[in-house]
């Protein structure tokens, strides 16, 4: 069951990041890539707000919820949220090494796979 709420969250969360792109982009236009910037954030916002209620209102039940919306729908909207939940709870249980480094590491390295991937596809091709 608990795969069924994260496939069917991560669904809802592509479709809703699809449209808030587009949207953006439609909107504000340009070379800068408003639309990703405007779900990341919008994002990270909606994972705190979803955490803190969760936490607060509905402890017995938030599992599921938090496999669905956290999971599914913030995960297929955007990772982003997901990375930036990690980095702040790290920061909040007072691990700033390891919260730098995660923070460091994540972007350095995921920008380094990006290149390293378009590398080996142009070298093959």
């Amino acid at each position: 069951m608990n795969m069924l709420y994260v496939a069917i969250g991560g669904a809802i969360g592509s479709v809703a990041r699809y449209l808030m792109q587009s949207f953006i982009g439609r909107s504000w236009g340009g070379e800068f890539p408003y639309g990703t910037l405007a779900v990341n954030v919008s994002g990270s916002l909606a994972m705190g707000l979803l955490i803190g209620w969760l936490a607060r209102a509905m402890p017995e039940r938030a599992m599921d919820l938090r496999l669905f919306l956290a999971v599914g729908v913030l995960g297929g909207y955007t990772t982003f949220s997901s990375f930036s939940l990690d980095a702040i709870t790290l920061f909040e249980e007072g691990k700033w090494l390891y919260m730098s480094v995660y923070v460091l590491a994540s972007v350095a390295c995921s920008l380094l796979g990006l290149l390293a991937g378009l590398y080996i596809v142009r070298a093959l091709a």
